[in-house]
């Protein structure tokens, strides 16, 4: 890739950064085209053309992507305030947006998400990164580390993966009520089937609470379980870690043929350091460990 080539993406990148971390901002032409360094006469067309969406459309997808999250999976905010936050000044404005996006009203949202047409409402949004955001992974980028043997709280996902929004939802009422916050006990995904199996019913994995309290026997399905401990290549991703997909390619293509190391029988898994809406997308933190023996 070109020298200007990567000036002009790093310049784009800089406005989606911008973007994430001011969603509850004036986000108007003028100050994004200013971030980019560009003309405001030119910037629009120049954000389509690399994005394929316009900059409103982006900035609403965004606004709608993280209001969706807080209703979902934070019951602090009331539908108000999130309303607030997404841009606009009555709630039901924002409920008719919202429902125009997603097909059901916040509120009910909130008590049920259909996470099928969410998906598909966000894909927009997904491809539009994709477009920019080709993360490229060195040797360098993975370290072998010696990880102790963890316990933790265990939610099996069985079964179709637009679903998995349910079960997050299921994991995230238990922790809450049992105490156990992400920064004090740690979120970890063990994937134990491929990202996208020919049957949806064979997608298979396990969201985990690391804890050393007892698991009493609970309406949400949560078990006791524990990670193993030994040899681990760990990648750290940061930004965008919605997907990890990227990060286990390079791992499993790239890193590990070249390294002379054998594979653990036990799944790939990743802990989540920081989470979306916490913080903003861009800031968002992983880690993918590869299990060695």
């Amino acid at each position: 890739m070109s020298a200007a080539r990567t000036s002009y993406q790093a310049r784009m990148q800089r406005v989606l950064d911008h973007i994430d971390r001011h969603l509850d901002g004036d986000l108007d032409l003028d100050t994004l085209s200013g971030i980019a360094a560009f003309s405001r006469f030119h910037f629009q067309r120049q954000f389509t053309a690399t994005f394929g969406l316009s900059v409103h459309r982006y900035v609403q997808l965004a606004r709608m992507k993280r209001a969706s999250h807080r209703l979902a999976y934070r019951d602090a905010a009331s539908v108000t305030e999130v309303a607030l936050d997404a841009g606009y000044e009555a709630p039901d404005a924002f409920a008719r947006a919202f429902r125009q996006r997603f097909g059901q009203s916040p509120s009910s949202f909130r008590q049920a998400p259909h996470w099928e047409p969410w998906l598909a409402a966000l894909e927009p949004l997904d491809i539009a990164r994709s477009k920019l955001m080709q993360r490229t992974f060195m040797a360098r980028d993975v370290t072998i580390r010696e990880v102790p043997a963890r316990r933790v709280a265990i939610l099996e996902h069985r079964g179709d993966p637009a679903l998995l929004g349910a079960s997050i939802q299921r994991l995230i009422a238990w922790r809450k009520r049992v105490g156990l916050h992400p920064s004090t006990s740690p979120t970890f995904t063990v994937w134990r089937s491929e990202p996208r199996p020919r049957l949806p019913a064979d997608y298979s994995v396990d969201l985990c609470v690391g804890t050393d309290d007892p698991i009493e026997a609970n309406a949400e399905g949560i078990k006791a379980g524990e990670l193993p401990g030994g040899r681990c290549a760990v990648l750290r991703v940061v930004g965008y870690t919605d997907n990890l997909e990227p990060a286990a390619l390079f791992l499993y293509r790239d890193w590990l043929p070249a390294s002379g190391e054998e594979l653990r029988d036990f799944p790939l898994y990743c802990q989540r350091l920081s989470l979306f809406p916490e913080v903003p997308e861009h800031e968002t933190v992983a880690e993918v460990f590869l299990p060695l023996k």
